[in-house]
């Protein structure tokens, strides 16, 4: 969740991150879906600290859904280096990322690829103390100041946004130690990227409410906020593994975004004293389940849409946002299907 994006920033040095969880070996790749299939262990990594970006996760497997696919999931906790460079040398199979994110890396070279969508749609948003009278639309944001994360794509997207609402684009920005609404509260910013489902959430249950512009009701590009991401060579190796692993990960968001409560109730027990407020837990997973970002128009979970990838990937390399391996911007727009894939989800999604 904007949980996210701070992982951009060390995205960028894949090649520099050390790295200190130890490989997953996974079983042979011959095996196949059946009602006794071969066991493997499977290792995913997270991009920040449990929350309902994770929910699907753990839903399938606490109720069973890995296992029914004989798979044993080993879940890495978030750390210092980025789940996309744990992906690319091979020490994590699986890991969360988002759509940026993933096209930084796999433009700089590295062996990551998406291969799951848990949210239909773009959690993020601008957002405002819910007071502010003087600001009541993007255009109202010129000469104002930006608390964000430092990512590449946080600046070109707020001055398109501005721009397109009839203002200049033109802002200061300040790097975010707090979370979104803490900085808006305690006057360090006027404005900053939330995610709405989570920390559009917790401000209002602290009594610290935002209102928020959708980026997409200004013609921004909808993009992923979160995704699962592999490597070609985990992909290619162990092609039924992933398949029941991402069979059961498919189960399990299909059950939360169908039970949402049940659901949030199944994510704090399985991560004891992590969530302080277990109602931020339910009022977010019901938010994502009611407000469209779960499923897709045939309420299906987990599928890519090809047009999200290419006119978001647009954006990012028309900007000049994508490097190759040696830090010189992309000449040419790259072939996004090489940045995704929907070929290991089960049939029928």
């Amino acid at each position: 969740m904007s949980l996210m994006r701070p992982m951009a920033a060390v995205i960028l040095c894949l090649g520099l991150a050390a790295c200190s969880y130890a490989p997953t070996s996974a079983a042979s790749s011959g095996s196949s879906i059946s009602s006794s299939p071969a066991p493997a262990t499977v290792s995913i990594a997270l991009s920040w600290t449990p929350n309902t970006d994770y929910t699907g996760l753990y839903v399938a497997e606490s109720k069973g859904y890995f296992a029914d696919q004989g798979i044993t999931v080993k879940i890495l906790p978030y750390g210092s280096t980025a789940p996309e460079t744990l992906i690319s040398r091979g020490l994590a199979d699986f890991g969360f990322s988002y759509q940026a994110g993933t096209a930084y890396a796999h433009a700089s070279g590295a062996d990551v690829v998406s291969v799951f969508a848990p949210d239909q749609k773009g959690t993020y948003a601008i957002g405002v103390r819910a007071d502010r009278s003087d600001i009541t639309r993007p255009k109202d944001l010129d000469g104002k100041i930006y608390a964000g994360f430092g990512t590449p794509d946080e600046g070109p997207e707020l001055t398109y946004v501005i721009k397109q609402d009839g203002g200049k684009g033109e802002f200061r920005t300040v790097t975010l130690n707090t979370s979104a609404y803490e900085a808006l509260y305690a006057g360090k910013a006027d404005f900053t990227i939330p995610v709405v489902t989570w920390e559009g959430v917790e401000a209002g249950l602290v009594g610290k409410p935002m209102k928020t512009f959708a980026l997409t009701d200004y013609g921004f590009p909808d993009q992923y906020s979160v995704l699962v991401a592999s490597s070609q060579k985990f992909l290619s190796a162990n092609p039924e593994i992933a398949r029941r692993f991402l069979a059961g990960l498919t189960k399990g968001y299909q059950y939360a975004a169908d039970n949402p409560t049940d659901a949030a109730t199944i994510m704090v027990e399985s991560n004891p004293g992590v969530f302080t407020n277990p109602d931020l837990v339910t009022k977010s997973q019901q938010l994502l389940a009611s407000g469209g970002y779960l499923k897709d128009a045939n309420g299906q979970v987990g599928r890519q849409d090809p047009q999200m990838w290419t006119k978001y990937g647009s954006f990012l390399f028309t900007n000049g946002l994508l490097t190759d391996g040696s830090g010189s911007k992309l000449t040419s727009e790259p072939d996004w299907t090489s940045y995704y894939t929907n070929d290991y989800l089960p049939p029928g999604s």
